[in-house]
Order: C-alpha cells, then sequence, then structure tokens
C-alpha cells in the first residue's frame, strides 16, 4: 500500500501534454529567480492522481459517513443546498477587485445577500448592526474585544481586566490578553455555573469586559445571566457573548435581549457551513448600540437612488479587519441555511439539539458520572471517566480510542478542564434516534469492558494503520515530509 503520491511515481510518465509554445521571444526569468535544482515532483498520470487522492479522501472521518459528537465544537451536517447555491456563477466567480475598486452597480445581488444576512443575523441575536468580514470564530473575537477596548480608549475609561469563567473557551482568555488586557478568571459554583458572589467580588471599575458562554461549556444555562449583565454594565463593563453554543439557542433566545454588547458567531457552528481542516470560516461580529460606531469597514446599506452600497466608514472605526469582504462563500453557505430553514425551522433546529442531548443524558447517567445529572442539560452533555480510572485504570482518552472502531468520532476528552477525565457530548439536531442509540451502546459497552477487562483497552482502535502513537511527540516532532 502506498501512502504517499510519490510513491506512485515512474520516470517519464505524465498526467497532460502541454502543446509547444507559439510565442517567438521569451522574456527569461532573472536567473536569481530560478531553481538550483529541478524540483522533486511525482511523475504520475491522471489518473493515478484521481485514484490516489479519492482513496486518501475515503479515509477521512467526515459527517457525511459517521456520527461526530464532539462536544463544543458542533459538527454538524451541512446540506448540500448551501454547496450548490454558493457554487452558483454570480456568487462563486466574483472578481474582488469589484470591492476595492467600489464597483457597486456590478454586484448589487451580492450586496443584497449581504445586507440580508446582516439583518437576519440581527433578527436572531437582538443586536443593532453586524460586521461579516471576520474570518473564524477567534478572529471575531478578537474584532470584538478591540471594539471594546475602542470604547473605554474614547471614554477615556481607565480599564485594564477582562473576566472569564474557568469553564471558558481558551480563546476567550487569551483573545483578552492578545488585546492588552490581564484575564481575572471566576470559579464555577456546585451547579456548574459561573460562582455570582465570586463574580461581584471580582468586579471593580477597572473591568472592561465579562466574556461568557451562554449556554456554557458544561452544557448549561446560567439562569443568573441577567443579573450578571445589570451587575457589569453598572461598573460601564461590557459583556461579551461567545456565541459557540448559539446553536442551544436559535430562535429562542436573543442574547441582545438580556443585555450582551457584542456576540461573535460561529456560523460553522450554528449555521452549517464546513468545518475542519483550518477553514475557510467565517465569524461574523454583532454589537448593540453602544459599539455601532467602531465596527470595521465595508457595511452593506441600501436606498433607491444608489442602490445596494458600502457605507462610509466611521472615524471612530477599528478600521480593515480582512482582505476583501472576508470568505464571502462561506457567508453565503450560511444564509442558504436560514433561508431553507426560516424562522420555525431554526426554532426547532436548537430545540431538537437539545432533546438529543438530554436523551444521551438519560441514557448514560446511570453507567457513567454524569456531574451535573440532576438538572436538564443544553445542546451538550458532560460525563466523566473519573471513577472507572480510578477502579479500573481506564481513562477518556481509552474510551474515545475504542469508539473508533465502531465507526464512531469520538466525543471531546478532557475538556472542560474543570471537570476530571471529560467526556462532552454534543449529538447536534440532525442525528436520528438509531444512530443516538447505537452510540450510546457503544458507550455503555465501553463501560462495560473497563468492568472486565481493562488491558483489552490497549488494543485498540484496532482497524486503523496507526493505533497508538505517541501525541505528545507528534505534535512535539511534527515531520510530513515524504524524504528529508
Amino acid at each position: 500500500m502506498s501512502f504517499t503520491i510519490f510513491e506512485k511515481s515512474s520516470k517519464g510518465r505524465s498526467g497532460i501534454n502541454i502543446p509547444k509554445s507559439s510565442v517567438s521571444k521569451i522574456k527569461r526569468l532573472d536567473t536569481n529567480l530560478l531553481r538550483d535544482n529541478k524540483a522533486n515532483l511525482p511523475e504520475v498520470s491522471e489518473f493515478d492522481v484521481v485514484r490516489h487522492y479519492t482513496k486518501l479522501s475515503n479515509k477521512n472521518f467526515s459527517i457525511d459517513a459517521n456520527f461526530y459528537p464532539l462536544g463544543s465544537c458542533t459538527m454538524k451536517y451541512n446540506p448540500k443546498i448551501q454547496e450548490r447555491v454558493a457554487g452558483l456563477d454570480g456568487f462563486s466567480n466574483l472578481h474582488p477587485n469589484h470591492i476595492t475598486n467600489n464597483q457597486t452597480h456590478l454586484i448589487q445581488g451580492a450586496l443584497s445577500s449581504l445586507k440580508t444576512l446582516e439583518n437576519t443575523l440581527c433578527e436572531i441575536t437582538g443586536m443593532n448592526a453586524f460586521t461579516l468580514t471576520p474570518q473564524a470564530g477567534a478572529h471575531g473575537e478578537m474584532v470584538g474585544i478591540m471594539m471594546i477596548g475602542a470604547y473605554h480608549k474614547k471614554k477615556g475609561n481607565k480599564k485594564r481586566y477582562v473576566i472569564v469563567p474557568d469553564s471558558s473557551h481558551g480563546t476567550n482568555p487569551a483573545t483578552a490578553s492578545m488585546v492588552g488586557y490581564d484575564v481575572i478568571t471566576v470559579k464555577s459554583g456546585l451547579n456548574g455555573d459561573m460562582d455570582l458572589d465570586a463574580f461581584k467580588n471580582a468586579m471593580s471599575d477597572e473591568v472592561a469586559a465579562v466574556m461568557m458562554t451562554v449556554p456554557n461549556t458544561l452544557g448549561l444555562f446560567n439562569p443568573e445571566i441577567k443579573q450578571i449583565c445589570d451587575i457589569a454594565h453598572s461598573y460601564d463593563a461590557l459583556m461579551y457573548y461567545d456565541g459557540a453554543n448559539m446553536n442551544a439557542i436559535l430562535g429562542v433566545l436573543r442574547p441582545g435581549d438580556i443585555g450582551f454588547d457584542v456576540i461573535h458567531l460561529n456560523l460553522h457552528k450554528t449555521f452549517a457551513t464546513p468545518h475542519g481542516g483550518g477553514g475557510p470560516g467565517a465569524g461574523p461580529v454583532g454589537v448593540g448600540k453602544k459599539l455601532k460606531e467602531y465596527l470595521p469597514d465595508l457595511r452593506v446599506d441600501f436606498n433607491e437612488k444608489r442602490g445596494y452600497f458600502f457605507k462610509e466608514v466611521n472615524q471612530n472605526s477599528i478600521g480593515k479587519i480582512s482582505p476583501f469582504f472576508g470568505n464571502y462563500i462561506v457567508l453565503i453557505k450560511s444564509l442558504v441555511y436560514m433561508q431553507t430553514l426560516g424562522r420555525e425551522g431554526m426554532i426547532n433546529t436548537s430545540k431538537k439539539a437539545v432533546l438529543n442531548a438530554n436523551y444521551i443524558l438519560a441514557k448514560l447517567k446511570t453507567h457513567l458520572k454524569a456531574p451535573f445529572a440532576d438538572t436538564l442539560c443544553m445542546h451538550e452533555c458532560v460525563f466523566s471517566a473519573e471513577e472507572l480510572t480510578k477502579k479500573y485504570g481506564v481513562r477518556a482518552m481509552d474510551i474515545a480510542k475504542y469508539l473508533i472502531d465502531f465507526g464512531l468520532h469520538a466525543p471531546t476528552v478532557y475538556f472542560p478542564l474543570i471537570i476530571q477525565e471529560a467526556i462532552m457530548i454534543e449529538p447536534t439536531e440532525t442525528e436520528n434516534i438509531d444512530t443516538i442509540d447505537y452510540f450510546c451502546k457503544k458507550m455503555i459497552d465501553a463501560v462495560e469492558l473497563a468492568k472486565l477487562d481493562s488491558k483489552a483497552f490497549k488494543e485498540f482502535p484496532k482497524t486503523l494503520p496507526i493505533s497508538r502513537p505517541d501525541e505528545t511527540k507528534a505534535a512535539r516532532n511534527l515531520n510530513i515530509r515524504w524524504k528529508d
């Protein structure tokens, strides 16, 4: 079995015949720009290439082929209608210079789609305006905190800190730190929510913002969230909504109505755009009235005389944050998703996501420790393999490896960090009861195997070319070259 295209190479074999040039005089490149040696490229036919990469694609673990219950990451099925619409010539073949040259008369349809998307996101989130150009959730976070910083700077506020719960996504404290704030981490209470008394003690006139995910990374909705927003605002701190878990409240609750001032949305998590492989992504950022003047450039407006056009940039704008219009095609896919579902469809999405997660919680909580089994979860549920580890030496990672052999991607393990041997499961709304029952059965089988023969886990997975690599070494000493 060959793993690289180089191993299929055969000297003299070609996949394409390039005709001789009809140009009589060719301007030679500067010799300083030429290679010293020929590029070491494989010599293969077109058929070799197609067969090789088709086989490789079949080795990928994807949501199109398998159950992918990653908690927090929300690996939703991507409806194929989105790919078809986004691939239409009027969308996919736009030239980016239509934006840089302000040729809005040539792209009225595209601008209309962006304005429709902004209006839709405002309605869904309760925000006043959106920037659509951030190219990922983390990028959107950066934009949000930068606008908060600009707000306080203009007001002359001396702010030093950003508050995050100890169950926050790792990007939250990282983003705050990168923008220049010190981070105050507030512990969670016994109920899994941010401890209200500890939060009150942490608040001061030097706090710039409070970053929260609602529901949080334990899959729990904080019933005190409105009070937290009010307390923050009393110190002129702004509330930042990490939209990673918006899939749980889509169409049911609007963060802006609670009191949040800024929100980023991960379109792959809530609105079913492709996820994985490092991108392309999109992380639109919505703001309330306090932050509208700080939004980045390239926002679309409309009037009868001009049609769709780019708004003048406010003098307090944080400026340009991405080339051209970010990842435009990803935005189109999300708009197709919203318009295909409609209002009732989006509400049904969140309800089914919550139902599926609670079904898993109910089926597994008598087999695995569930730290918050006494309350309903939202779109995801968290278990702990801590007891299996103490009694039998079987860890969360062992269960994750076990599931691979049964056509199941593992749930998220070891996050949130505040749960020992965490196993975090998010089924999403798209999985049916048969798939979920199969997954639950294999989870129960894993627990029973741990009790009967804990050493057996060292052999899983048995079906992959590589079973148990040294993951730390692989990460720190990564080498993917065919030849050194």
